[in-house]
C-alpha cells in the first residue's frame, strides 16, 4: 500500500493538471510514479525537464535504459526495474541485454564500463575511488559521458528514493525474475 497517494490525473488542476496532460501526451497514460511526484508541481517539471533534456545528451537511449536498469537494481527499485524494463525493450533492448544491465554489465565494453562506473557512484554516494574514473576512460568513455552518467545517476536515485518513500504501487509489468545464479 501506498505510502504517498498518487494523484487522480482528472482531480488536479493548475500546473500538475498541465504536467499531467503533457505526460498523457507523451506515454499515453500518467504513471504512479508521476502521479506520486505531482504532489509537488515543481519536483515533477523539475525531474521531467531534467529527464527531457539528458535526453538529448551524448548517451544513447538504450544506454540511458541501461544506466537505469543498473541504476534501480543497485537501489531496489522494483518500480523502476518495471518501467526500464519496459522502456527497455522499446528503446530497443533484448531479454538478455535488460537482464545483463540490472547484473551491471553489457556486451559492448564502453557500455559495460559506464554501467560500472554507475553503479560504483551508487554504492559510494559520489566518492568513487581513482580506479574507477581510471577504469571508465580506459574504455574509452569521454568527460560529457561521464558527468551524463552521474547525472542519469542522480535523476533515478530521485525515482528510486521516491518509490521507496512513497511505496508507489507499480503499474508496469513486473521485471523479470533474475537467474538464480548471480
Amino acid at each position: 500500500m501506498s505510502r504517498i497517494t498518487a494523484l487522480d490525473p482528472v482531480q488536479v488542476s493548475g500546473k500538475t493538471a498541465e504536467l499531467f496532460t503533457s505526460v498523457k501526451s507523451q506515454l499515453g497514460v500518467v504513471p504512479n510514479l508521476m502521479r506520486t511526484i505531482g504532489h509537488s508541481p515543481a519536483a515533477l517539471e523539475a525531474y521531467l525537464g531534467f529527464s527531457a533534456t539528458l535526453s538529448k545528451g551524448v548517451l544513447a537511449a538504450k544506454v540511458r535504459e541501461q544506466l537505469a536498469l543498473a541504476v534501480a537494481e543497485t537501489n531496489s527499485c522494483d518500480y523502476c526495474l518495471a518501467a526500464h524494463s519496459l522502456l527497455g525493450k522499446g528503446a530497443g533492448l533484448t531479454a538478455g541485454a535488460i537482464i545483463d544491465a540490472r547484473l551491471v554489465r553489457a556486451e559492448d565494453p564502453k557500455t559495460d564500463a559506464l554501467l560500472k562506473f554507475a553503479a560504483a557512484v551508487v554504492e559510494a554516494r559520489g566518492l568513487v575511488a581513482d580506479e574507477a574514473l581510471s577504469a571508465v576512460r580506459a574504455a574509452g568513455a569521454t568527460d560529457a559521458e561521464i558527468i551524463e552518467v552521474i547525472a542519469h545517476v542522480a535523476l533515478n536515485i530521485l525515482t528510486n528514493y521516491t518509490n521507496h518513500v512513497a511505496q508507489t504501487v507499480v503499474d508496469f509489468p513486473k521485471a523479470a525474475e533474475l537467474p538464480a545464479a548471480v
